[in-house]
């Protein structure tokens, strides 16, 4: 990526009704990818393929040899676009399983310090941990060594390899997806003409037309989402778009995130104060709606109204949170963000009718497009802790109490609006930490 760029993704969508003939070919694609992308993971998923995952060409080469293309009869563009993305899934899953191990490692009461301290070791060096996973001979560089067998040295190593080996199978586990609507294009596997695209297919020197809402044309790497019973597909592209520099963003600021209300500022300024009424109305209807389906499921013909209005709901959800984090960038201009880092929503118990209306909450994607739309606009982000951050005083770090919205501090008698005092905190952790730092 070029310097002083952000990626993003723009999205292309099909003008005109896909033919059925066009969309069967396109599936047939979709379904072979799917089916070479799970055999991957059958292959190479597990911990005796941790040596050849990278940079991954002798998977590569064994995939070719295995004969599985020839027997698809699979287009090349799209059997070695499978292959790698699969391999970046496992990848991905291995970094979730070590992040996993590492975590429990560090809450294990039962382990030394020195214990600590050599099983962060293996998980840390790939080599070392490949090696304790298949039980082979541990082999690094001199000066590497030389820090292992110290580290090592201070350790039952039988014991906490085996700690190790039993967490790894624990939690880790072999990938597999049903996905059979979307596949990955390169350069070689299309063309922009005409006003559309003309997509290759299995058939040799045969591709497909698919007239586009844009003229837009990109030399990259492409995603193609089908939506078959609509007759349509979407091409998903990553973009480098400039990073903007302002010169009169230079403001700290301290974000707490509601439901209610999407942001509020240290200062006490709201962004989003409609959010809680559209993510309320669009959890009862669907909430409504599950109920009837599953009461008339058996003469029910199709979801293609339900499908429209979920869109819908969700098209004008996402329009509003961009257009408010966009106001909140303007006005505020900061140089730096500081946010509560929440933690995952609770599991069972409770009102079903609460719980179900805060699952809904799109407090995933307002922090992705803050993420994004900071990246875009030189600003950073930093993630604070959250517990106890709402009880908290922002002035004196004494702990009070809630009420009707408002925080009540008994020690210093201040009193402010909740989410007023819970932005501060988040201010003032965010400073201190980076002080810190």
């Amino acid at each position: 990526m070029p310097p002083d760029t952000t990626c993003r993704t723009v999205r292309q969508y099909s003008g005109a009704p896909i033919l059925d003939e066009d969309m069967r070919k396109f599936l047939e694609i979709a379904d072979g990818y799917c089916k070479v992308k799970n055999c991957v993971y059958a292959r190479y998923g597990g911990r005796s393929a941790l040596p050849k995952l990278y940079p991954g060409y002798t998977i590569q080469n064994e995939m070719t040899r295995s004969g599985l293309r020839e027997s698809m009869k699979m287009p090349s563009v799209y059997f070695y676009l499978a292959v790698f993305d699969a391999l970046g899934d496992i990848k991905t899953q291995w970094t979730r399983t070590r992040a996993k191990v590492l975590e429990l490692t560090g809450k294990n009461e039962g382990f030394s310090r020195e214990e600590k301290h050599y099983l962060c070791f293996l998980l840390k060096v790939g080599n070392v941990f490949e090696a304790v996973l298949n039980q082979s001979e541990v082999r690094l560089p001199t000066e590497i060594q030389k820090k292992y067998e110290e580290v090592a040295a201070l350790v039952d190593q039988e014991r906490l390899n085996r700690y190790l080996c039993r967490q790894v199978r624990k939690y880790h586990v072999k990938l597999h997806t049903d996905q059979t609507f979307g596949f990955t294009l390169s350069e070689r596997a299309y063309r922009y003409a005409d006003g559309g695209i003309y997509i290759s297919t299995r058939e040799k020197r045969k591709r497909v037309f698919v007239p586009l809402t844009d003229h837009n044309q990109y030399k990259r790497q492409l995603k193609v989402q089908l939506f078959p019973e609509g007759h349509r597909l979407e091409i998903h592209v990553p973009v480098d778009v400039a990073v903007k520099k302002h010169e009169d963003y230079v403001n700290q600021t301290g974000v707490s995130m509601g439901y209610h209300a999407m942001l509020t500022t240290d200062q006490g300024h709201r962004y989003g104060e409609e959010l809680g009424r559209y993510q309320t109305e669009y959890a009862d209807w669907m909430r409504i709606q599950t109920r009837t389906y599953q009461r008339n499921r058996d003469d029910n013909p199709g979801r293609k109204k339900y499908m429209d209005k979920k869109r819908r709901f969700t098209e004008r959800l996402h329009s509003y949170i961009n257009h408010e984090l966009n106001r909140f960038l303007e006005t505020e201009k900061p140089k730096t963000v500081y946010i509560v880092k929440l933690p995952g929503p609770a599991k069972g118990g409770g009102n079903r009718r609460i719980n179900h209306s805060i699952s809904m909450w799109q407090r995933g994607y307002i922090r992705n497009r803050l993420m994004q739309k900071c990246k875009e606009q030189s600003v950073e982000l930093y993630e604070v802790l959250g517990k106890g951050i709402s009880r908290e005083c922002s002035v004196c770090g004494g702990t009070g109490s809630r009420k009707d919205g408002y925080f009540f501090c008994a020690a210093c008698g201040y009193q402010e609006e909740e989410k007023t005092n819970a932005a501060k905190n988040v201010l003032n952790r965010g400073l201190a930490g980076r002080i810190i730092q």
